[in-house]
């Protein structure tokens, strides 16, 4: 009896383990039922898109305004911050030297002339004399060396004229182009060295510019927008985040690559005739991207990210089936799709939480009907 019960505690487990084996395989599999989603159609619209650059507005032309004369200050004839014509007087530097200096020229040059007068005379005189054996030889030679002296003392005399002409010149600074002139630097009274103090700074401010820094890969981009552009090409955004209503164009790309940064600085130009943009500001330039046009387009929130890419679930009867995408820019609550989808396509943008690639579906409110439960 005891080797027969402890025969029967033996097997007992082995049995009961056998009899539960047989209970789970008559149990029928679970199945799940399809899961409730949302679709919509993946439509061709106008997507319109611009790549940003952060930008600074330049002037195109700027001046330093420097004396070329040494002397002091006398007469200051503009307004700090106007804007001022070609040619106007700005600064006037004590004239009274230069004046004096271009008189000196001057008189110096009517008496080189008169000896050049007194000059030809005798050797016109001294030659008949010689024709006649009247007058000897060195001294018609004289003559004539007397002759081309004056001549080269005219010359000299003429020379000192224009520099002392330039001189005074020198003492009136005038704008050289029309432009927007700064504070001044200086002072009346103040005195002034030849080249080394600066006046003043004055920028033409109609056109300006705005200069970008891009990537070496964009330049055949700019060289052809160069060549053609229209007035939706590029965009500026002010700092204010205002837009600015002009059209620009490409004024000018840099000789070359900068070598440790790999990139290229782009000059766009700008009308500024109502002088909304000054010199320094910052602002972002929007360029309109060549991709734009009749572009396949589908709500954002249909997107899914795994590792860096992208996904979307597509309708096909019963089934969903994942496709990876390519993304364009996002235009308001849609994305455009660069690659991946075709117009038509059912995407599903309600319910692909619960998504596998290949998953039953059907078509629902998914926000009413709450997640899927399994069937009994």
């Amino acid at each position: 009896m005891n080797m027969k019960a402890k025969n029967i505690l033996f097997l007992g487990p082995f049995v009961m383990l056998g009899w539960t084996s047989c209970q789970q395989k008559s149990k029928p599999n679970t199945v799940l039922p399809p899961t409730p989603v949302g679709v919509a159609t993946a439509k061709v619209a106008e997507a319109v898109y611009y790549d940003q650059y952060q930008g600074t507005v330049v002037a195109i032309n700027t001046v330093e305004l420097r004396s070329e004369v040494s002397g002091f200050i006398t007469g200051i004839f503009f307004k700090d911050g106007d804007v001022v014509g070609k040619g106007k007087e700005l600064y006037e530097i004590d004239r009274r030297k230069y004046e004096a200096a271009y008189q000196q020229a001057e008189a110096n040059l009517l008496s080189a002339d008169a000896n050049l007068v007194k000059a030809q005379k005798d050797i016109d005189r001294y030659t008949m004399l010689l024709q006649n054996d009247a007058v000897a030889r060195q001294t018609v030679d004289q003559a004539q060396a007397t002759f081309e002296t004056s001549k080269a003392q005219v010359a000299v005399a003429k020379a000192g004229v224009l520099s002392a002409k330039t001189d005074l010149s020198y003492s009136i600074i005038t704008a050289p182009f029309t432009g927007r002139i700064g504070i001044s630097q200086v002072k009346l009274g103040a005195q002034v060295s030849p080249g080394t103090t600066l006046l003043n700074t004055i920028s033409a401010e109609n056109p300006i510019g705005v200069d970008v820094v891009i990537d070496e890969q964009d330049i055949d981009r700019f060289y052809k927008l160069q060549k053609t552009n229209t007035d939706s090409t590029f965009k500026l955004q002010l700092s204010d985040g205002s837009s600015y209503n002009k059209a620009g164009k490409v004024l000018a790309i840099d000789r070359g690559v900068a070598s440790g940064t790999g990139t290229i600085k782009v000059r766009i130009q700008f009308p500024n005739g109502d002088d909304v943009l000054k010199d320094g500001m910052s602002c972002v330039l929007n360029v309109l991207n060549s991709a734009s046009g009749q572009r396949v387009q589908i709500p954002y929130k249909a997107i899914t990210e795994q590792m860096g890419e992208f996904f979307v679930f597509v309708s096909q009867d019963t089934i969903a089936k994942q496709h990876k995408v390519k993304l364009g820019p996002r235009i308001g609550n849609d994305v455009v799709i660069m690659s991946g989808i075709e117009a038509g396509d059912k995407v599903i943008t309600d319910g692909f939480q619960r998504l596998r690639d290949g998953g039953k579906i059907t078509l629902g409110n998914p926000a009413q009907q709450g997640p899927a439960k399994a069937a009994k």
